[in-house]
């Protein structure tokens, strides 16, 4: 199992920028691609932007195309979701998640372990 810990959420008005981060531990071999999902209030959960490890082979959703930024340390076991020119329509709990399989892009089955998520909040 690899464990997962988001943090970096928080209240920014429309236009401003947030930095979110995703700590992995545990069993970090097994996982080939990370990614980043987001849930607003009575929605399913998203798909925002994914990468992977090895490679650092990044995919975004139509959403995050020219705002959002994913990146990976692998030395500190981290992925970054850099987020600029953020709307209200951003407010959701974002969560990382991790997959085995080097193909998992934007379905969130792909996907075998989950962060707690943390609240980006973005105000008009």
């Amino acid at each position: 199992q690899v464990r997962l810990v988001e943090s970096g959420g928080g209240l920014v008005q429309a236009g401003g920028s947030l930095r979110l981060s995703c700590a992995a531990s545990g069993r970090t071999s097994s996982s080939r691609v990370m990614a980043w999902f987001r849930q607003a209030p009575g929605q399913e959960r998203e798909f925002v932007a994914r990468i992977s490890w090895t490679l650092g082979v990044t995919y975004y959703a139509d959403s995050a195309k020219g705002r959002f930024t994913i990146s990976r340390d692998n030395a500190k076991n981290t992925v970054y979701l850099q987020m600029n020119g953020l709307k209200p329509e951003d407010t959701a709990v974002y969560y990382c998640a991790s997959a085995a399989d080097i193909q998992a892009t934007t379905m969130t089955w792909k996907y075998d372990d989950w962060g707690q998520g943390t609240q980006v909040s973005v105000s008009s």
